[in-house]
């Protein structure tokens, strides 16, 4: 059988070394070897290839735009919100196109290809929903770009919040956002959840709220998340963002509404690099670090998966479109060492990821979109390691993205004059002794 591509000999996550065969946008075969021929061959020996890496909670309209109209001094999420709503009237809708296809340069480079963003819709133009329609239409051919309609300002506190929503999803936005613990109460957060709920139940579409994200341990709406869900039918269609004050709330409680959560089939979406960063602000010592009960929630098969959220804006000054860096702090704060659960948070940023955004599509088997990354690694745990290079970046079965690998030049009498940091484990070495 003759292919369009061929990527040789690389090593699949699972451990099997194989190549795969790929004809249009489609992996047409996974092999030990393949004897067919192709137009364009990609050599992965010795080197990882990875489904693509995915991000299910970001903010596009703000990316890059750190330092306008001025810097987050408290390093607050309040600030962080004050500061976006100085920075709204600013903002034109090229400014925005720009910025956020700009980063999505960036996502490619880095593997990331397929992005959930949420779009404030509490400013009554909706540029931002305007300019990212159409940022989603350029990137198609090579990014999976999902649109959240998202009233940052609170769906009932801001004045036209519901009905910039409803606007925002009859443009064409793809599923249904809120911010309930920002609301002025909590029974108008409680009721906002329970309205976004029934109007996403309305269109078929999918929930993404942000949740909890606060330390007030009282702040409890993902309860009422996972109850509308079950009233309306929406399993596994629905994820809860952050949930930041659950590693506030008393043990008692989370033993009743992890449960209800898991049964719910909500999934949850934390955030590692920005909940440490902004929760916590007010504590002196000891000092919550704000991400929510991540193993707690995987014992109980509650599907959760690592987010981006920020890159360079108003809430974060750092940030490169690498979800391996999202997955290598997760693991330090959620303190998931072991090498199953390592290997767990690399599959949280690439198959988990995909199947919270509904992403069927994506993933290493035949039949499957050819979208796929060969990585300077051995293996996940050693791509988290490194935050490896990504050799390679394959989109709808294109070449996307290309770097050569890249090693350090020693000069050291007696040593090796190269050096990469690549590693073989004792009992990888012993397995081959």
């Amino acid at each position: 059988m003759d292919f369009d591509l061929i990527v040789r000999g690389g090593t699949l996550p699972d451990g099997r070394v194989a190549d795969i065969g790929i004809n249009g946008e489609t992996i047409a075969a996974i092999e030990p070897v393949l004897q067919g021929s192709a137009r364009t061959k990609v050599d992965a020996h010795g080197n990882l290839v990875s489904p693509p890496f995915v991000d299910p909670h970001f903010h596009m309209d703000a990316t890059l735009s750190y330092g306008i109209p001025r810097i987050n001094a408290s390093g607050t999420l309040l600030e962080g919100i004050s500061l976006w709503g100085e920075l709204k009237p600013l903002l034109t809708h090229e400014a925005v196109r720009d910025r956020a296809l700009a980063y999505c340069d960036w996502a490619v480079s880095m593997g990331l290809l397929a992005i959930r963003t949420h779009v404030d819709v509490c400013d009554d133009r909706l540029l931002a929903v305007e300019a990212l329609l159409e940022v989603k239409k350029t990137v198609a051919p090579y990014i999976d770009l999902q649109l959240v309609a998202f009233p940052q300002d609170g769906f009932y506190r801001s004045p036209s919040a519901r009905e910039n929503t409803i606007r925002a999803l009859d443009m064409g936005v793809d599923i249904v956002g809120g911010i309930p613990h920002f609301e002025r109460t909590m029974a108008d957060g409680t009721r906002s959840v329970t309205e976004l709920c029934e109007i996403a139940a309305s269109r078929g579409l999918m929930v993404d709220l942000h949740c909890d994200e606060t330390d007030d341990p009282l702040s409890r709406h993902i309860e009422q998340l996972a109850y509308e869900t079950q009233r309306l039918g929406l399993q596994g269609k629905v994820a809860g963002s952050h949930l930041t004050s659950m590693h506030s709330m008393d043990n008692y409680y989370v033993s009743k509404l992890l449960p209800l959560i898991a049964e719910a089939g909500v999934s949850v979406i934390p955030n590692p690099l920005i909940n440490i960063m902004l929760q916590g602000r007010h504590d002196t010592f000891p000092k919550r670090r704000g991400l929510t009960r991540v193993k707690e929630m995987l014992a109980l098969g509650i599907r959760i998966g690592w987010g981006q959220d920020c890159v360079l804006d108003p809430w974060y000054s750092l940030g490169t479109a690498d979800m391996l860096d999202v997955a290598f702090m997760g693991l330090h704060v959620a303190q998931m060492s072991s090498p199953a659960e390592m290997a767990r948070c690399f599959d949280m940023v690439t198959n988990v990821n995909a199947a919270i955004m509904g992403l069927d599509h994506l993933g290493l088997a035949v039949g499957k979109r050819a979208s796929l990354v060969v990585l300077d690694a051995g293996n996940p745990v050693e791509a988290l390691r490194l935050r490896a290079e990504r050799l390679c970046v394959i989109a709808r079965g294109k070449v996307v993205a290309e770097r050569t690998k890249q090693e350090t030049r020693l000069s050291i009498g007696g040593r090796p004059g190269m050096v990469n940091r690549r590693h073989i484990s004792g009992s990888n070495q012993r397995d081959r002794a």
